[in-house]
């Protein structure tokens, strides 16, 4: 059955990236870099036990990010509040001879069955989005506004 699950869903998204993992891992904590191709704004540099604001100013959203932990180079784990309730969002960089194999999870959505399973997709389909932006900005400088162009209506039409 659609409304039954036999463990909570997990959104998961990889790419490789062909670049050093130190400067693929400081695009994702210096705002400056990460605003080139995912949020328009962010107020600080993700460090351990710290809370920042990101701001999508094509959507008028702005979220507090909750900094759980940050190994450099390593892996990032973060807490936001996506989709009505807090949910944690972890990347993970493994250095390889032709760049840095990125991989970021979503987990803990709240809600029946089926909105969990809706979230996880949503989650998968936008943080791909992010790190096809992120590759495209590291390999080639190009910004191609994935996020931007998402939901060129707004997030209340989506």
């Amino acid at each position: 059955m659609l409304n039954q699950l036999t463990a909570a869903p997990v959104a998961k998204a990889e790419m490789l990236i062909r670049r050093p993992v130190d400067e693929v891992f400081e695009a994702l904590v210096e705002p400056s870099i990460t605003s080139k191709f995912w949020f328009t704004r962010g107020s600080g540099r993700l460090e351990p036990h710290k809370v920042v604001m990101w701001e999508w100013a094509m959507y008028d959203l702005s979220i507090p990010v909750t900094v759980k932990a940050v190994e450099p180079n390593r892996r990032i784990l973060i807490e936001w509040p996506g989709y009505g309730g807090l949910t944690t969002v972890e990347w993970t960089f493994v250095p390889r001879p032709d760049g840095t194999l990125v991989s970021v999870t979503n987990s803990g959505f709240s809600g029946d069955a089926r909105a969990m399973a809706t979230q996880a997709m949503d989650s998968t389909e936008g943080f791909a989005l992010v790190l096809a932006g992120l590759k495209a900005l590291l390999e080639h400088n190009i910004q191609l506004n994935l996020v931007r162009d998402r939901h060129p209506d707004g997030l209340a039409s989506h």
